[in-house]
């Protein structure tokens, strides 16, 4: 049934630790505002391609300093050796949280969970989480069969990667909501879902395709819900921020 009960609400300190907020912007500083404006009560960060690209590593490891948890958000996808070199050099800028895709096989799936574990233990810091995505939440079932070439269902094939994940080590996967409870059945619970397409009942749904509301996801399994525009882009990303835990809390 989810962390939810039937009827029952969380409350608002583990609503919180269940948001990831994207930093979809491109200027360091508008990051860093971002965090100050929103920690606390939110403490759990991504950087995605286009805020990494705009300011390379040290957008990291300036988040860390100000005591955040982040989600490296670059969907890693080559051969294994690189794949795997990627990881080595996450695990030393410090990320909690990075991902690779899962339909770049078993190998490269293998690979990457051993050198992250490697370096983590040969160099005592600490060991982030590796998680594997999916089907981007951007993608339906039309498009997966005309343009991806992939004759099974989506459902089918996001549980089908999602256990390779788990199968060659990884620790959980980045899978649209609609999907989280089909893994959790699948997978376990101790096989963390990480969600992108999530929107409140407020908000537009722009380019994802297959969303549920924060409560709906959580309801279906998700252990982190991955929010950006509905708060990043609000006029008040506070009062966003809020409105949201409202909603994930209400009785």
């Amino acid at each position: 049934m989810g962390i939810f009960g039937k009827h029952r609400g969380i409350d608002r300190e583990t609503a919180a630790e269940k948001i990831i907020v994207a930093l979809d912007v491109e200027k360091e500083e508008e990051a860093y505002a971002l965090v100050r404006h929103l920690a606390p009560p939110l403490n759990y960060f991504k950087v995605g391609m286009r805020l990494y690209m705009a300011c390379g590593p040290r957008i990291v490891t300036g988040l860390k300093k100000m005591g955040v948890k982040v989600f490296l958000d670059l969907k890693f996808h080559d051969i294994p050796q690189t794949v795997a070199s990627a990881g080595e050099v996450v695990t030393r800028l410090g990320a909690d949280l990075f991902n690779i895709h899962l339909s770049g096989g078993s190998d490269m799936v293998r690979a990457t969970v051993e050198k992250v574990r490697e370096t983590a233990e040969k160099e005592n810091i600490p060991l982030p989480r590796v998680v594997g995505v999916t089907v981007l939440s951007s993608f339906n079932e039309k498009i997966l069969r005309d343009e991806a070439g992939i004759g099974k269902s989506l459902e089918k094939h996001v549980v089908d990667l999602a256990l390779v994940g788990k199968e060659n080590g990884l620790d959980g996967v980045v899978a649209s909501p609609r999907e989280a409870a089909l893994i959790r059945k699948k997978c376990g619970d101790d096989y963390l879902i990480v969600t992108a397409g999530v929107r409140p009942l407020w908000a537009g749904l722009n380019d994802q395709l297959r969303v549920l509301t924060p409560r709906q996801a959580l309801e279906a399994g998700a252990n982190y819900l991955v929010i950006g525009r509905p708060i990043i882009e609000n006029e008040s990303p506070r009062d966003a921020a809020e409105k949201i835990l409202a909603e994930m809390t209400a009785k």
